[in-house]
């Protein structure tokens, strides 16, 4: 689950971290209220989407030349930059050419940079601890830096049953470049992003990035977040936070009915029992020649609604030309699959080709079931093995 900016940056406020003041805008009439109430200085305005590169965007149709991250100095303009923001679409490498429309705008306090750093938590599989990264090249350019100088990106091991421990980060502060007083402040936002990252069940906590103004204070400038779905019910002030407007609504409809789902661009609708199954369908699937247009997990215990529920949201896509349904027969036998499968079409209906491809326990009852409803149920195609039915489903989505 993804959060807005503002909400990530009020999680680090609690924890301690130094932010900048700002107000949360859902017109234009409020953003220009915020200026007021923020005293009258220069503010900037920031698009509220679960995309990145925002700043880098650009407003579609709105004839501006400016994204999502707007610096505003006088009052007059607030309003004409707010109204360009909540009634036009904000396009960045991350949404796609469609883009995404704005409801919720961040009106900040303007900070006059001297620096930028780059600070984030995320989960290092290789030593199977969390580890603190840093970055004193931070800012909209911090992946070109990690990937053209990845020897600038400093790591700090933080196990879990201790945190962030002061000295770890009063460290990492001086490796950082910070002198003085910033140290000390420095260290604090550090700690308030590793208690957050921990205690919230993070998959990743971003602050980029961290400035330093030229009035000596380190201040948190933008911050990102993400949280483990597994956790979530350990912390309902993060699920309170859950905007749904912004999530892909195929995947919300999954998640209501305990479906594993993930949108893709392709055209191959897939329909598997099983992540390691799933991954393998769409490689296979791509080896052929085809592009998968989903990932869906229906799980080891199908049944006939979940099914059914399954084949709603894939033929909900209008890209999707054939559904490649990929099962191992073994919590749940084959047979039972295919009556839920049988079940499914007739709820739903098919309107592409379905290459079934089955194995596993009770697989040749399950053959028969989807044979004796060959009449009924014409767009059911059984193929005998995995690579045949790979090679189906492709040519069956080419052909349209």
């Amino acid at each position: 689950m993804k959060i807005h900016e503002y909400q990530a940056k009020a999680l680090l406020a609690a924890a301690g971290a130094a932010v900048p003041r700002g107000e949360i805008a859902t017109t234009a009439d409020e953003a220009l209220a915020h200026f007021d109430n923020l005293g009258g200085e220069p503010v900037v305005l920031k698009a509220q989407i679960h995309a990145g590169g925002r700043g880098k965007g650009h407003f579609e149709g709105s004839g501006q030349p400016w994204g999502g991250v707007k610096y505003v100095a006088q009052r007059a303009d607030v309003h004409p930059v707010a109204e360009v923001m909540f009634t036009h679409r904000l396009v960045t490498k991350q949404t796609g050419p469609a883009g995404q429309p704005v409801s919720k705008v961040l009106v900040q306090m303007a900070v006059d940079i001297e620096r930028e750093i780059y600070l984030g938590m995320v989960l290092d599989r290789s030593l199977g601890l969390p580890v603190l990264m840093a970055c004193a090249e931070g800012g909209v350019d911090i992946e070109e830096v990690a990937a053209q100088s990845p020897e600038k990106i400093i790591k700090v091991p933080v196990p879990p049953e201790f945190g962030l421990q002061p000295f770890q980060a009063r460290r990492l502060a001086y490796d950082l470049g910070f002198v003085g007083e910033q140290v000390a402040q420095a260290e604090q936002i550090m700690l308030a992003l590793a208690q957050v990252y921990l205690s919230k069940d993070c998959s990743l906590a971003e602050i980029n990035p961290l400035v330093v103004s030229k009035q000596g204070q380190v201040l948190v400038l933008d911050a990102k977040m993400n949280f483990d779905d597994n956790a979530l019910y350990r912390h309902p002030d993060i699920q309170a936070m859950r905007d749904e407007a912004e999530e892909d609504p195929a995947e919300l409809q999954a998640a209501r009915a305990n479906l594993s789902f993930v949108s893709m661009g392709g055209n191959i609708g897939c329909l598997v029992n099983g992540a390691g199954l799933a991954m393998a369908t769409m490689d296979i699937i791509n080896f052929h020649g085809g592009e998968p247009a989903n990932f869906l997990d229906v799980g080891g215990g199908v049944t006939a609604e979940g099914a059914a529920e399954a084949f709603r949201i894939i033929l909900a896509d209008p890209k999707v030309k054939s559904i490649f349904v990929n099962i191992f027969g073994g919590i749940a036998k084959c047979d039972l699959i295919a009556s839920a499968l049988v079940a499914a079409g007739r709820q739903v209906g098919f309107r592409v080709p379905v290459i079934v491809r089955l194995e596993g326990t009770n697989v040749e009852q399950a053959r028969a079931i989807l044979a004796g409803v060959r009449d009924e149920l014409p767009m059911i195609r059984v193929a005998a093995g995995l690579t045949e039915a790979a090679q189906m489903a492709v040519a069956a989505a080419k052909a349209g």
